[in-house]
């Protein structure tokens, strides 16, 4: 089943009075279980891209299809709603909360939802990305490696279909990114998960199934 789909998008901006195409006709899929990387020189289109793909931004033109259902004329508040519902994300610079523990970080992309409670499924989730033992550590008290397994506990918090990692090894060394990818396929073939990664990373090619070089805003 195809998770998300962009058909013939196109994205423009205007900048200085000048109107710049990011996206020339972009047509991209990602199944259920798959890990896609996108890789490109800087200025390529990646960045435009993945905020289409992560429902950040609308395209001008062409269409964007999440579990089949066109979003592409969505409100904000709908866009919203279906990435809180269908999308996690994992930065580079992890995003961490430093005041709050592993375990609180994990919980707070579902704490606005008071209906459920998400405690049990944070420590499990922690507890599957091999930090059972480290639930009440702030930030300051975790290594780089520990620090993007929380992000990645995060990002699964809610459940999503698709999973976007934003040069997920980025500040690792390549021992420890190497650690990270492997969860990552462990996330894509035990949970069914769409992953799309955005890299400069070689390491990262190499556990893909699909690798998109994405040049002048155009899929080669």
């Amino acid at each position: 089943m195809r998770v998300v789909e962009l058909e013939d998008v196109v994205k423009r901006y205007d900048s200085g009075g000048e109107t710049v195409e990011a996206l020339k006709g972009v047509s991209l899929h990602v199944d259920r279980g798959e890990m896609v990387t996108v890789v490109g020189p800087s200025g390529s289109g990646k960045s435009p891209m993945m905020n289409i793909i992560g429902l950040l931004d609308t395209p001008t033109e062409g269409t964007v299809r999440v579990e089949g259902e066109d979003v592409t004329d969505y409100t904000s508040d709908q866009l919203t709603e279906k990435r809180r519902s269908s999308i996690g994300f994992v930065f580079q610079a992890f995003h961490l909360l430093p005041m709050l523990t592993a375990v609180e970080n994990v919980e707070l992309p579902s704490m606005w939802d008071t209906t459920v409670d998400r405690h049990d499924r944070a420590i499990d989730l922690l507890e599957r990305v091999g930090l059972g033992d480290r639930l009440e550590h702030t930030p300051d008290q975790l290594s780089g490696g520990q620090r993007q397994r929380v992000a990645i506990a995060r990002a699964l918090i809610n459940e999503p279909d698709l999973l976007i990692a934003d040069e997920p090894t980025g500040n690792l060394d390549q021992t420890t990114g190497g650690k990270i990818l492997d969860e990552l396929t462990r996330l894509k073939e035990v949970e069914n998960i769409a992953i799309v990664s955005v890299t400069h990373d070689e390491q990262l090619e190499s556990y893909a199934d699909r690798v998109v070089r994405l040049v002048d805003g155009v899929i080669q």
